[in-house]
């Protein structure tokens, strides 16, 4: 029996009790060793509304915003890689008419590390979705919209724009560009994890992107629209495990952090993280606002993630998400990483 089988049920348990609680509806979590050795219990619901469906192993998560790393900050440093883009090259280089109109603005000098790593003025979000829902209008407003200026914060305006830039230096649509086995922006609906009731949309979300400004620009975008499975989402912590096909300066940069712990992409662990406690420096972790998230012990050579159903049926109701994923996270430091 593996370390990892052995504590896989203690670990789990405080999303177990969140489901038997009533205030989750289902969730999966999975745990991967550099070795490959693979762990998973999933338990709950895929769905509550408009009827009961049990959620199994092979089922399709929104993953949310795990889409900023474990696609486009991936994918950005492979073109990195390939000499097709330099980390310290604005966006403008590469997307000479964002902001055509003004030269001189700052969204022209806004250069891709900085982006990656939310270092920049513009703001959280905005609901581009409420302007209509044709994508090619909607990635214009995007790039010639002067936005209002403001300290750095996490922002998905950050993302849409590497979703747009990423186009144009592959010269695929994000819904084209290749993934792995376990990862889609188009999953099949009847094996998807319901999300929420949505006001807007009029019905129960499945098997389609939960974020609204990711829908109204076709359904995938730099911030939002991929979907996992819980292997499939194992498969990349465990490629990232292996060195994730990137040059040792490459990766390093996801493990150092430019301004507090946001490093590219990814969070580095701190204390009081929702990572939880127990876990080495070059730890790094991303959350999901649909309920998911995907931690990563470089030093120790371990993965886990916790993917959930938060917002089904509803955002609106206080699930004691993040303490839950501190609760996980903290366990897998104390019974795995440092046995």
């Amino acid at each position: 029996m593996t370390q990892l089988h052995q504590h896989l049920h203690e670990i789990f348990s405080p999303a177990k009790r969140a489901i038997e609680e009533g205030r989750i509806p289902g969730a999966a979590l999975g745990l991967i060793t550099k070795d490959r050795t693979r762990e998973v219990a999933v338990f709950g619901k895929a769905q509550i509304e408009p009827h009961s469906i049990t959620l199994e192993r092979n089922m399709w998560f929104d993953l949310a915003s795990l889409t900023k790393v474990i696609f486009t900050t991936h994918r950005l440093l492979e073109l990195v890689r390939d000499g097709l883009i330099g980390l310290d090259d604005t966006l403008a280089k590469h997307m000479p008419d964002l902001r055509q109109y003004d030269l001189g603005s700052p969204e022209r000098a806004l250069t891709v590390r900085h982006v990656l790593a939310h270092q920049t003025h513009l703001p959280a979000v905005e609901p581009l979705y409420t302007l209509g829902q044709d994508p090619d209008t909607l990635r214009a407003y995007i790039l010639q919209r002067a936005w209002k200026s403001g300290p750095p914060v996490y922002s998905d305006i950050n993302y849409i724009l590497l979703g747009i830039l990423i186009e144009r230096l592959t010269g695929q649509s994000l819904a084209d560009q290749p993934l792995p086995n376990g990862l889609s922006f188009s999953p099949p609906q009847a094996a998807s994890v319901a999300t929420e009731r949505c006001a807007w949309r009029g019905r129960v979300i499945k098997g389609e992107v939960h974020d609204e400004n990711a829908f109204a620009l076709g359904g995938s975008a730099g911030h939002a629209g991929l979907f996992g499975t819980v292997d499939g989402v194992l498969d990349h912590a465990l490629h990232l495990l292996n060195g994730g096909n990137l040059p040792t300066k490459l990766l390093a940069e996801m493990t150092t952090p430019i301004s507090g712990n946001r490093a590219i992409g990814w969070e580095v662990q701190q204390s009081g993280w929702h990572g939880g406690e127990g876990h080495s420096p070059r730890t790094i972790g991303h959350l999901g606002f649909t309920g998911t998230g995907l931690w990563i012990d470089r030093d120790r050579g371990i993965g886990w993630t916790l993917l959930t159903n938060r917002v089904h049926p509803s955002r609106h109701t206080d699930t004691g998400i993040m303490a839950l994923r501190r609760e996980t996270g903290s366990l897998v430091g104390r019974l795995i990483t440092q046995g």
